[in-house]
Formats: structure tokens, C-alpha cells, sequence
């Protein structure tokens, strides 16, 4: 039988007025910045807890704290990138994963194929395991109000094969 996980990740920022942000490890040049420690991508820290849950390693706070310099203004794809390095020492591989990015601003459908095709290239998937959405708030709460964005991240890990 094959040992499957699931994870599920969540994550929110605030916004304020700056010259843009990253989602999905693009950039997106808008009239809007996240508020955050490190580049504030809510869909890979939403990734990174969903990956790391999976594998009950805990949760993106606990490897890139925010307490930490190091991770000041650090690059969301390098939190990927180790979190793929961990759950494969864990013996895991990612399946695929299924994003939805909620924003009321900016309008990111533009930038849906380069977020899955960055995805895709830092946990070494095909772009076909890679699901990005995006949906606004219809105006309703922080992000409908252009306060805030976020981002929920479903993942399915396997147990990685091995060469015997």
C-alpha cells in the first residue's frame, strides 16, 4: 500500500501602498505591497504549511520564524525549496498540489501559469500536478476591502519510492 498524506495550509497578509508584491513566486507591479517579514507570498507560505503538515514536520513559523533576521525580506521560492529538501529527508515526495489565492487586489489571472510553472520547477513536478486559483471577496471583509490577501494550499504527498 502506498503511505499518502494530505496537508492543508493557510495563510494571510496585509497589504499597504508599495510598487507590488509576490504571489506564487512572481512578482506582480501594482500599487500594493504585502506587510510581512520576509517577501510575504501567501500562496508559498500557504504551500509551505500544507507540506510541511503533511509530513508533521510543523509549520513555516517554526523553520523560518519571523523572529529571525535571516529571513528579513527573504525570497518565499528558497522556503520551498528547503521544505521540498525536508519532507524528502522525511522519505516524502509531493503529488501535486491545488492552490486558491484569494484578492481582491491585484488581478493576478495573468500571472496564473508563471505562479504553477514556478511552482512546478521548485518541488521538481510536472506543471500538470500544479493548480493555481483566484478568487476575490466580493468586496466582504479585509481582503474584499483591499486590507489584506490569502491563500489556502492543498498537497498530496507520497511516501518516496525507493531503489532497492
Amino acid at each position: 500500500m502506498t503511505d499518502w498524506r494530505i496537508g492543508h495550509g493557510y495563510d494571510l497578509h496585509r497589504l499597504s501602498a508599495g510598487q507590488g508584491l509576490c504571489v506564487g513566486g512572481v512578482f506582480i507591479a501594482c500599487e500594493h505591497a504585502v506587510v510581512a517579514h520576509s517577501d510575504g507570498d501567501v500562496a508559498l507560505h500557504a504551500l509551505c504549511d500544507a507540506l510541511l503538515g503533511a509530513v508533521a514536520l510543523g509549520d513555516i513559523g517554526q523553520h523560518f520564524p519571523d523572529s529571525d533576521a535571516r529571513w528579513a525580506d527573504a525570497d518565499s521560492r528558497s522556503f520551498l525549496r528547503e521544505v521540498r529538501r525536508l519532507i524528502g529527508e522525511a522519505g516524502y515526495a509531493p503529488g501535486n498540489v491545488d492552490l486558491s489565492v484569494i484578492a481582491q487586489v491585484p488581478r493576478l489571472a495573468p500571472h496564473i501559469d508563471a505562479m504553477r510553472a514556478r511552482i512546478a520547477e521548485d518541488l521538481a513536478l510536472d506543471i500538470d500536478r500544479v493548480s493555481v486559483k483566484a478568487t476575490t471577496k466580493e468586496g466582504v471583509d479585509a481582503v474584499g476591502e483591499k486590507r489584506a490577501i490569502s491563500a489556502h494550499a492543498v498537497v498530496l504527498v507520497a511516501r518516496a519510492q525507493r531503489a532497492d
